[in-house]
């Protein structure tokens, strides 16, 4: 059921990334879990949570707001601990991104309309900021990421997790530490991050990297 219109046309893909707020009930009306009551929606990729979530939320477009009934053989299925037969959830589409196990198509190498700083690390904005300050380099920042090595291999990422990472900027690779500084809060960037200013050989992942950042906050 249709709670919220929705705005735009796109759905997510079976192994997109997706945030939303949510509640859920038992039919006898129990609420069991909500992220509206704690304030912090959740992100997860849509191939690795209980089948009927995988299936509604498909159908919604960001903003929507639906109303699902769970049968137990889409819910938990009588998995430990989990509450068990049909399930109620309230389900809100704040956002979506691709998962990212499908690296982009420009990971091998920087595009002709990437930019280049004088240390050798390249760059492009892939999606605008607020606008505002930049961080300095004694900030702290909350940024969402992706690592990928040239030949398409991710090696790390938040994303997935669900869970943002902060950290400060004289305690990361120098190629974060330059690069981070060009963004401003709510800008998502692509960097290709030469070895010399990564691990430097040091350990693994070897090579140039490419990093998607999202900057989500910074102090």
């Amino acid at each position: 059921m249709v709670l919220q219109a929705g705005t735009g046309k796109q759905k997510p893909e079976s192994t997109d990334i997706v945030t939303v707020h949510y509640t859920g009930w038992t039919t006898d009306g129990k609420m069991f879990d909500s992220s509206y009551a704690r304030n912090a929606p959740s992100t997860f990729p849509l191939d690795r949570v209980i089948k009927g979530w995988g299936e509604g939320v498909q159908m919604m477009v960001i903003g929507e707001k639906r109303r699902f009934w769970i049968p137990q053989e889409l819910a938990y299925n009588g998995t430990a601990g989990r509450p068990a037969g049909m399930l109620v959830f309230d389900v809100e589409l704040l956002a979506m991104s691709p998962s990212p196990r499908t690296p982009p198509a420009d990971v091998a190498a920087p595009p002709a309309d990437a930019k280049r700083t004088a240390s050798g690390l390249a760059y492009k904005s892939l999606s605008p900021g607020k606008g505002g300050a930049h961080p300095t380099a004694d900030n702290t920042v909350t940024v969402h990421y992706s690592g990928w090595t040239t030949d398409g291999k991710l090696f790390d990422t938040s994303v997935e997790k669900g869970q943002p990472i902060s950290f400060g900027l004289r305690d990361v690779i120098s190629g974060w530490t330059e690069g981070l500084q060009l963004m401003t809060v709510g800008e998502k960037m692509r960097f290709w991050i030469p070895e010399k200013l990564a691990y430097k050989g040091e350990r693994p992942p070897r090579g140039m990297l490419v990093f998607d950042v999202e900057l989500l906050a910074f102090k």
